[in-house]
């Protein structure tokens, strides 16, 4: 007897069966029926790190993984507020493909552009005319605080508010320096914490200007700091040593040892 192939499920097919498998999981687990908006939220945070992680290691298969979940939460919230009368899934997938066409008029509608630069401009503008009230607006306080740094320098700098050249910007970043040593004289916490902060600022803008992304490289430095600090606890073991009772200068010759190392290639 000939064996009947069976059909392959198109993409909406296999979308609608997942959202399915969610809508039955809120029903029949007590502890997916359990879940709020704001009991999850922080594991929607989690994941997107983790696929960035997938991303920065270049891990695709893992990154594959870490999109799934990440799709889980979104159809877990979508049904969250289906079953509160609030919105559904589609409303979700209308919402944002009704807001990708309308802030894409150079590709749906009639609008020339000359390049990147003209499509952010209006990318900006047309925000303004969604109910908008600032052209900062959109950049959440709780991302971490070099990212927002930049972000909110970027949206500013799309409307023309930004300095000229990177010079002027290191400039900027010597004044606050320069009032930091000040505030410190003062010795008043508050007005050092604030000149720190404007210097940390000042450097996301002259990192921006020289195309670099101030949180993922202080994240490449603080990753790099590990390794080294962990080739020292290594190289301490093997002597049969603690750290915290070996003096700095033996602990400075192994970090030193460790950077030719990297340097030559060897670690």
């Amino acid at each position: 007897m000939k064996k009947i192939k069976s059909r392959q499920r198109t993409h909406e097919e296999n979308f609608q069966a997942f959202v399915g498998i969610v809508r039955r999981l809120r029903k029949e687990c007590p502890w997916d029926r359990e879940q709020t908006h704001e009991s999850i939220r922080h594991s929607l945070i989690e994941e997107t790190y983790e696929a960035i992680e997938s991303i920065d290691e270049h891990r695709f298969d893992e990154l594959q993984c870490e999109l799934g979940d990440i799709l889980l939460h979104i159809v877990l919230h979508s049904v969250m507020a289906e079953e509160e009368q609030q919105f559904t899934i589609d409303d979700v997938i209308e919402s944002i493909t009704e807001k990708m066409i309308r802030r894409h008029p150079h590709v749906f509608g009639n609008v020339e552009v000359s390049g990147t630069n003209d499509i952010l401009r209006n990318w900006e503008q047309i925000k303004l005319t969604e109910g908008r009230r600032s052209v900062l607006d959109g950049v959440p306080k709780n991302m971490p605080a070099l990212m927002r740094a930049h972000r909110i320098q970027e949206k500013a700098s799309k409307v023309g508010f930004d300095w000229n050249n990177k010079k002027d910007v290191w400039k900027k970043v010597e004044e606050e320096m320069n009032e930091l040593m000040h505030a410190e004289r003062s010795k008043k916490p508050k007005h050092i914490q604030e000149e720190f902060g404007d210097i940390l600022f000042s450097l996301v803008n002259y990192a921006r200007f020289i195309g670099v992304n101030s949180e993922f490289a202080l994240k490449a430095a603080t990753d790099k700091f590990t390794k080294r600090f962990n080739k020292i606890e290594e190289e301490l073991k093997r002597r049969n040593k603690k750290i915290g009772s070996v003096p700095l200068d033996e602990l400075d010759a192994i970090w030193n040892q460790h950077k030719k190392s990297v340097r030559r290639g060897k670690g």
